[in-house]
Formats: C-alpha cells, structure tokens, sequence
C-alpha cells in the first residue's frame, strides 16, 4: 500500500487544508483527502483524524493510499500523431472514427487503448478506464486532445477546463453561409424531450455559449470558426443546428441535406465520407511545467479533400 509521511510545518490550521496545500504536487484535493479520512486512511500521531481537527508544527501525518484499481484496458494498435509533449502533458491528435475512452460499446477500441498499447504512461485522471483524459470529442470529430502524464498535472489542467481558461478553436464545414458573420449563440443546451440520443437548446437546459466567423464561403457549404466558451455535450453542433447551418455529415443533427445537392458526386462523397466535419483546430492552455501553449493541428486530409470537392463540383 503506498504511503506518505508528513512533518506538518508551523502554522496550525485545519488539517484538512493543510493537506490540500501540501499535497497538491499529488494531484491530491480536498475533497480526495476527505474520502481518506473518512476511510481511516490518515493518521496524526498515529490516530485517525477528522477534516477539521487542528494540525500543529512537529506533528506526523500518515496517508495511507489506496492501491491503484487494475485498469484492465486491452492495448490495441493504432497510428497516433504527437502534437505537443513536456514533463506534464501531451496533445495528441485524434482522428476521426475513433472514441476518446472506453464506454458501453468501445470497451477496446479507443484512443485510450492506443495509448496503452504505446505504453504512453499517464495519470490516474477521473478512473481506471480514463488514465490522463481531461475533456473528450465526439467519436467523428478529429484533432487536438490534451491528456495529463501525472496526477499533479491532471489536478491543475482539469482545474483549468472547469475554470474556462482553456481556449478552444474548431473548424466546422457547414450547410449554407451564416446570415450574420460573425454571430454569437447564448443558448443553453439540455437533453432533447422527443429524442433522448440528442442534446437541443431548451429553456431549462445549462447555460451555453459559441461565437462563430466563416473563414471561407464555398458553393452550398461554409467552412466556419468555432469558438467555444462552455463545454456542453454536442455544444456546437447543437448551436450550429440552431442557426439552421448544421455540420455536413452530422444526421444526428441535420439530416441529410446532401440529398438535395445537384452533383451526384458531391453527394456520394458526403455519404461515403463516414464521418461529420468537425475539427478541434487548436487549444491554448498554461502547462504546468512549460507555461503557457498553444497546440494546432491541420486539417486531415479527408476534411481537405471534401472542401475541395465543393470548390470543384459545387
């Protein structure tokens, strides 16, 4: 069983608190050090302790730490791009097709697994079958994703992604030209009442917000910004549908309006594409052990292929 030895220094507070400040290199937070003490797991001049018992100067702390849950994640083989690496991070780019982590259906064939399969070690992060993830993307999304190397690292990332100082950018290839360019969506997003497999905007939902800018206007379809400033589930495509300029290939929120275009080729390569055009184009971040960063990855080259297919056939 891992365990952690402490003097307390001077200065008497909560032990609670104590802990918190001494242990965060640990990745260790307050409400993680609560759920030892509840266990019995800490230990102050060898007696069990309460949050809020005091703590003073010359006093020993015992944290006895649970051994790590058996992740039980299968390696599986895949080509993975590395964008950015230091001491603390990595960004890694995700191609489309592929799930960020294990869940009902992909229990052995996500990125995770890749990593696992590159013996890539990485922090325990929010469960065995999530070592080192802080957000996700969607299965056919494609491009940047930021994973912690370490437990101190995931506390101050994640702390980051909750705080909103992560700054994300993605390029949407989308129906139409937005009428108002750029134009900004403040509408909170919920579970869809008539079709639990989506999100919709609806009145009782979370508070949401993306901005959007086209970058290029091409026949039928836009190549758009993305801008967003919470992280809903489906949060752009469900803003961008509500703007009534769905992302080509999403069905899930747009149909099929490649149905109605006049090139039958252009059609056959919407449908045959197998993937939405959505790709996280950039994320800015401040590393632990470099500072701040900015990860970008190019567009892959099947999103390139489709946009010059309108450019040509449109």
């Amino acid at each position: 069983m891992p365990r952690l030895e402490i003097v307390l220094p001077e200065g008497a507070r909560r032990i609670d608190h104590l802990l918190a400040t001494l242990l965060a290199e640990r990745g260790l937070t307050r409400s993680a050090i609560h759920r030892l003490m509840g266990e019995g797991r800490v230990l102050l001049d060898g007696i069990p302790v309460k949050p809020s018992n005091p703590g003073r100067s010359g006093q020993k702390v015992v944290v006895n730490l649970p051994e790590p849950e058996p992740s039980g994640l299968v390696p599986m083989e895949h080509p993975l791009t590395v964008l950015y690496e230091d001491e603390a991070c990595l960004a890694v780019e995700k191609p489309a097709g592929l799930v960020t982590h294990p869940a009902k259906g992909h229990a052995h064939d996500t990125l995770v697994n890749v990593l696992v399969g590159k013996a890539i070690g990485m922090a325990a992060g929010f469960g065995p079958s999530r070592p080192g993830i802080l957000h996700r993307l969607d299965k056919e999304t494609s491009g940047v994703l930021l994973l912690a190397k370490n437990d101190a690292a995931h506390a101050d990332l994640a702390a980051q992604f909750k705080d909103r100082q992560i700054e994300k950018t993605y390029w949407a290839l989308v129906w139409g030209a937005l009428e108002r360019d750029p134009s900004e969506v403040d509408a909170p997003i919920g579970r869809d009442p008539r079709n639990r497999k989506r999100m919709a905007v609806v009145s009782d939902g979370r508070p949401a917000r993306t901005s959007f800018r086209t970058l290029e206007v091409l026949p039928h379809v836009s190549l758009v910004e993305a801008r967003p400033f919470t992280g809903r589930t489906h949060q752009i495509r469900v803003h961008l549908a509500s703007l009534r300029h769905p992302v080509v290939g999403d069905a899930l929120y747009g149909g099929h309006p490649e149905n109605g275009l006049p090139s039958s080729l252009l059609r056959s390569r919407v449908r045959a594409a197998g993937r939405f055009f959505l790709h996280a184009h950039s994320l800015a971040f401040v590393s632990p052990a470099a500072g701040r960063v900015t990860v970008t990855s190019p567009l892959p080259e099947e999103f390139e292929a489709i946009i010059e297919e309108f450019r040509r056939h449109g």
